[in-house]
């Protein structure tokens, strides 16, 4: 896309994200380090960092329902392992855990789990401390995500991405992204979920209610799945701009990644990808990666994106952490105007 389409799509965002974007779009992502992550844990699903702390969390979506909390990587040393838990689910909310979107909000983590389309594994969202990992609360996801004939999530296929929606200093609103079409829909079209509280100041204590937010267009040369997603906002007033990152897989063990911006849809819109990057291009080794998270640990004018891979515990697989940083001319703004 030509940078002056891209500057008249993206609006007033174009000045504030050009730092955590690459400028021109089409310049790309630098790698800046892809590593192993230590340790016997694996399953990692969606990650979560908490720049201020110099920290992040990984979830994992093996049956035991882990999450962990880990030191950012520096530009030389590897991340550390702080603590980890079990996340304690009874048996009448889902009888297996699988973990697939995490928001970290204070001293408690919003779960998104996929579901089986059986009443024993429903998806859900559910709300945990990070004290205790004990489950505060489990909230159902609206009808026409439910399972019923010809209708709602495919088993095995969301919810997989879970975001912070609202701005800093706003009350907490959170979208979620199914990994594939619903059954009722287009097979090219995945949607987000808005879910938001009558009452703000009660979001932790109040369940929150689920709203349509549109739906993504998936990639033409699939079948892509949506694995997670960052929401980005412009300073000023306008539409929020939502990063995401898709997974493509083929036998015998072929898999394709990409990164693709899109401007946030309203109730009732397609999207279509403002760009897209293949991250193989870039230089990161094709595999099972599902979780992107940003951090400005290592340069706050310009966050890095994380992405972490799930070993699936296959031995021809890997758990890694990778880093990636927005390639800049010098032409390109530094801040907003």
């Amino acid at each position: 896309m030509a940078d002056g389409l891209a500057q008249l799509l993206l609006g007033s965002a174009w000045g504030l994200l050009s730092p955590v974007l690459p400028c021109p779009l089409e310049a790309g992502w630098i790698l800046q380090r892809d590593m192993l992550i230590p340790g016997a844990g694996g399953g990692y699903s969606a990650i979560a960092v908490e720049s201020p702390l110099r920290r992040f969390w990984l979830l994992s979506d093996l049956p035991e329902g882990e999450l962990s909390a880990w030191t950012l990587p520096s530009a030389h040393s590897s991340p550390r392992r702080l603590n980890a838990f079990q996340l304690q689910v009874p048996q009448q909310v889902t009888h297996q855990l699988d973990g697939e979107g995490l928001v970290i909000d204070g001293d408690q983590a919003w779960v998104a789990t996929e579901g089986r389309r059986r009443q024993e594994r429903p998806a859900q969202l559910l709300r945990f401390s990070l004290v205790s990992g004990a489950l505060l609360e489990a909230v159902p996801l609206p009808p026409l995500w439910q399972p019923q004939p010809q209708q709602g999530l495919n088993s095995n296929a969301g919810p997989e991405g879970l975001a912070r929606l609202n701005r800093p200093g706003e009350p907490l609103a959170l979208l979620m992204a199914a990994e594939r079409p619903l059954l009722q829909d287009p097979d090219d079209q995945v949607r987000l979920l808005r879910w938001d509280w009558p009452r703000p100041n009660r979001s932790r204590h109040e369940p929150p209610q689920a709203s349509e937010q549109g739906a993504l267009e998936a990639p033409a040369d699939g079948p892509w799945g949506l694995t997670d997603l960052q929401v980005l906002h412009p300073q000023q007033p306008g539409a929020a701009l939502l990063l995401t990152l898709w997974r493509r897989y083929r036998e015998p063990l072929q898999w394709s990644n990409q990164l693709r911006l899109y401007r946030l849809p309203e109730p009732g819109q397609v999207m279509q990808a403002i760009h897209h990057w293949d991250l193989q291009q870039v230089g990161l080794p094709p595999d099972n990666w599902e979780g992107l998270s940003l951090s400005s640990f290592l340069s706050p004018a310009q966050p890095s994106v994380l992405l972490v891979s799930d070993d699936n515990r296959n031995p021809l697989q890997t758990s890694r952490l990778a880093m990636l940083r927005a390639h800049r001319l010098a032409s390109c703004p530094q801040q907003q105007p």
